[in-house]
């Protein structure tokens, strides 16, 4: 039964590769605002700089170029490994233009003294930086800002506002640090969180396939034992009418006047060769519906040997196919040896069935017997045409077949299941249309 699937993204499989893919991300998103912001700010040097406006477009140019190979660099191998490096290249590169500007305009006095703390809680706020990443971004701000200043030609004329202007950059890197720290928090909790959620689905998952196995293995008993329950009364009332007719026909034949007419004669034998096989299907059937165990169900046998003769007693039908067997050293099991031979006949006769109407090149038939959790465990897997999927729910349903009118009576997995049933095992089956059958059950092996 199918079951289905989760379509959720994979977690990465360790936190600090769900970071390299969170940096990875937003490092792209961040490169593009950036561009849009340097490019932009060709605006803010017409309101405020006119006289600088050619140079500080050029520079701007320049750095959105440098920060656009960055960018796509991150689609290469080099940038995926370098993921890193490279974010801290480009987040330096506007700092180092803003202060550029500061130190050709007004030095303290410049209005471009905005952008740098923009950039320290924006950089800070979006990059998945660690504490010392940010305290580092926020320190070479804070000297490249003191050094446009310093070093201008006029040095610095407002020693107040450079003071102010310093620590107001400082409260920036505080609250960037205090991000970082509590960012980096929230996204370890975030991937714990994640993570046992995918694992919980995957439980679910797992859980939910188990149930829909048991389900169709408990609906699957219900019907068959209903079935039982069926047959078992019919089987009462054909039987009784089945030894009447014998009965009366075998004293038709003893009659003298039977003797002396050759047609009544043979017409008398036709008809309990008849009833003689309504009794054998009958017997059979018995063995579905009466699933009791017999006085020989727990007779000491060698498994290995009731494959042998079943595969004898199937020879003529197994003709140029490959049969395989694997068996443990020790094959002992318990219980009705001629029964079990008849159910392993029943199914080498349907694989062969099945690999010469699909007819293989090399049709083969795979016999596996294992030890699992002390019973014996058999399968008998063919590459024949397969069982179509509308078909596998009722191949052990008495009478039903999909060969020819005359070329079975749909009996033998029916009663092949009743007596796997009567040993305390399942006759199971797998399929896959046009490619191959796998029958399986178990026995009980002794203490």
């Amino acid at each position: 039964m199918p079951v289905a699937t989760t379509t959720s993204t994979q977690l990465p499989a360790t936190f600090e590769d769900a970071l390299k893919e969170h940096l990875k991300f937003y490092s792209r998103v961040t490169c593009k605002v950036a561009i849009l912001l340097i490019v932009g700010g060709v605006g803010l040097d017409a309101a405020f700089y006119p006289q600088h406006m050619v140079e500080f477009a050029v520079v701007r140019v320049l750095v959105a170029l440098l920060i656009l190979l960055t960018l796509l660099t991150y689609s290469t191998p080099f940038g995926d490994h370098n993921i890193r490096r490279l974010t801290y290249f480009w987040i330096a590169l506007p700092q180092l233009m803003i202060a550029w500007m500061i130190f050709h305009a007004d030095g303290e006095n410049s209005i471009y003294f905005v952008g740098l703390t923009f950039a320290i809680s924006g950089i800070g706020f979006f990059l998945p930086l660690t504490i010392v990443e940010a305290f580092l971004f926020s320190s070479f701000t804070l000297l490249v800002y003191v050094l446009a200043c310093v070093l201008r030609p006029e040095g610095v004329q407002d020693a107040h506002l450079f003071q102010g202007q310093i620590i107001f950059i400082v409260f920036y890197a505080v609250i960037s640090v205090v991000i970082s720290i509590y960012s980096g928090r929230w996204r370890k909790q975030a991937y714990a969180l994640q993570s046992e959620v995918q694992s919980k689905n995957r439980e679910l998952m797992e859980t939910n396939r188990t149930l829909a196995e048991v389900k169709g293995q408990l609906l699957q008993r219900e019907k068959m034992a209903a079935i039982g329950t069926l047959s078992a009364g019919l089987l009462h009332e054909l039987n009784n009418p089945v030894n009447y007719s014998l009965m009366a026909i075998n004293m038709g034949l003893t009659s003298p006047a039977t003797e002396s007419d050759a047609m009544l004669k043979e017409s008398l034998v036709d008809a309990r060769e008849g009833m003689q096989r309504i009794q054998n299907i009958v017997s059979d059937l018995k063995t579905f519906a009466y699933q009791k165990p017999g006085q020989d169900s727990q007779r000491l046998f060698l498994l290995e040997n009731a494959i042998r003769s079943a595969q004898r007693l199937a020879g003529h039908e197994l003709k140029s196919i490959k049969v395989s067997v694997e068996l443990p050293q020790d094959t002992h099991v318990l219980g009705d040896e001629p029964a079990i031979i008849g159910v392993l006949i029943n199914l080498f006769s349907n694989a062969a069935h099945a690999v010469q109407a699909a007819r293989r090149a090399e049709p083969e038939i795979a016999v596996r017997v294992a030890a699992r959790g002390g019973r014996l465990g058999i399968s008998m897997r063919d590459n024949g045409q397969g069982i179509a999927p509308e078909n596998l729910a009722r191949v052990f349903e008495p009478f039903f077949t999909t060969r020819d009118v005359g070329a079975g009576l749909g009996l033998g997995l029916s009663v092949s299941y009743g007596i796997v049933q009567r040993h305390g095992g399942t006759l199971a089956v797998e399929s896959e249309q046009g490619a191959w059958t796998e029958f399986t059950f178990d026995l009980p092996m002794p203490q």
